[in-house]
């Protein structure tokens, strides 16, 4: 196999797990250079794809490291995507959040508090039931 097809065949499988982790995936187009090569070719179609630890695992894993370093507004995108997946529901996102708080620090733990409610809501507003997950 040549590093053409082996390129290609990264980034297939990067965007197709992107897709299945987030429910969406960055357009090649969009996202020039290096940085699309790292983060679809490498971190999607490399790291994720190692079924080693599941989806849900290293969702935790990034959880964890996003809150201690206060990247509040990429919690988001994890909890709402764990939702949307059945991975967590709103009592298991909250006790996360509790959970969090003491090893993260307390004054960071308003801003992973802050996150993880807006991401329950938006959650709530898609789905009738959201500790179910019952499509309206």
């Amino acid at each position: 196999m040549n590093t053409i097809d082996n390129s290609s065949q990264k980034r297939e499988r990067g965007l197709a797990k992107m897709n299945q982790v987030y429910g969406f995936n960055v357009q090649p187009e969009h996202v020039t250079g290096k940085y699309m090569e790292m983060t679809v070719d490498h971190l999607f179609g490399e790291i994720w794809t190692d079924e080693t630890i599941g989806i849900r695992d290293r969702r935790l894993i990034t959880i964890g490291v996003l809150g201690a370093l206060g990247h509040f507004d990429l919690l988001g995108v994890q909890i709402k995507s764990g939702l949307a997946r059945g991975e967590f529901d709103q009592d298991f996102v909250r006790a996360m959040c509790v959970h969090l708080a003491h090893y993260a620090g307390w004054p960071r733990s308003t801003g992973i508090n802050q996150a993880f409610e807006a991401a329950l809501a938006e959650h709530a507003s898609l789905f009738k039931d959201d500790a179910t997950g019952q499509q309206s």
